[in-house]
């Protein structure tokens, strides 16, 4: 048992590794994750490692966007950004009290899917006063959806024949984490990675008022978890902008940033258990997936229809 255990941790170790790699590609790098739990099951709780991993490769993936690029992005994606969080949050609620659904799984579901996925979740969870279990569950439902758009999103936009901006703003709108978000526009192409992750994390920044609105309608004295990452990754844009002198160094940062968020990938991939997923339930499952087809096509409708 003790020999199968460490057998385990170098097979894991050595898949990590391998993701860092060009061979590996985002979506194929959280397959291997999730086909590794279901096989040997878990032998890292690799959550803290997820969350650092993933802050620094997108602050890296800062270093590669221009000042002027970011800001037409995120212009581009603002109104879209403040009708599709409304949208969401309000057809979350109403749904859950038709299903019948746990109200802090709703509001969850509802704030992942209309923000950021799980660091939505991890932000609002301690405002709800949320258990274990009402988190995991909602965190179950966003993971699981993630992998899926890892692998459906890039096949999509090719099939509308959507352009790198177009793409960018679809991705970062209808997919739920930021993860998931740079993996999938990293396939399609350099321009739909810069503009999917300046304006996911523009996006990820209406955490913070959203949080404290949640706060007074619960009236929690929970505390609101910020995400500064978030300033670092605007610092890098303000380096790469006003900086070129140092091009040649902040591009060797941007490759190993792509890499290290594969591993990243792969990492979220090992918390993809059949056991986990079993445990989600019909309803809350439902909910997410009715949410995430609804940004989804409202979101592919608008870039299609106004961003040509």
């Amino acid at each position: 048992m003790f020999q199968n255990k460490i057998f385990l941790k170098i097979l894991f170790i050595i898949l990590a590794t391998l993701s860092f790699f060009p061979m590996v590609s985002p979506p194929i790098a959280l397959f291997l994750g999730i086909i590794f739990v279901n096989i040997f099951s878990q032998v890292f709780n690799a959550d803290k490692i997820i969350k650092i991993v993933l802050q620094v490769s997108i602050v890296g993936l800062g270093f590669g966007i221009n000042l002027q690029q970011a800001l037409q992005a995120g212009s581009e994606g603002f109104w879209f950004t403040v009708f599709s969080i409304a949208l969401i949050l309000i057809l979350g609620i109403i749904l859950g009290y038709f299903f019948k659904i746990d109200k802090i799984i709703t509001q969850l579901i509802s704030f992942g899917t209309a923000i950021c996925g799980g660091s939505a979740i991890a932000a609002i969870a301690p405002i709800l006063k949320a258990n274990s279990k009402q988190t995991s569950v909602s965190l179950g439902i966003i993971f699981f959806l993630n992998a899926l758009a890892l692998f459906i999103f890039p096949e999509i936009g090719q099939a509308f024949n959507l352009s790198q901006n177009q793409f960018g703003i679809w991705s970062a709108i209808a997919i739920h984490d930021t993860s998931s978000v740079v993996g999938a526009a990293s396939k399609y192409g350099h321009e739909a990675l810069q503009t999917a992750t300046t304006v996911k994390l523009a996006r990820a920044l209406w955490i913070i008022p959203l949080s404290f609105v949640f706060s007074l309608l619960n009236k929690s004295d929970g505390k609101v978890k910020i995400p500064y990452f978030i300033g670092f990754f605007v610092l890098a844009i303000l380096v790469n902008s006003y900086f070129p002198a140092i091009k040649e160094v902040t591009n060797y940062m941007v490759d190993f940033s792509k890499s290290s968020l594969k591993v990243s990938l792969f990492l979220i991939g090992t918390g993809l258990s059949f056991q986990n997923l079993k445990n989600i339930g019909i309803k809350p499952l439902f909910l997410g997936i009715i949410l995430w087809i609804v940004i989804s096509v409202i979101s592919l409708f608008a870039v299609l229809e106004f961003l040509k």
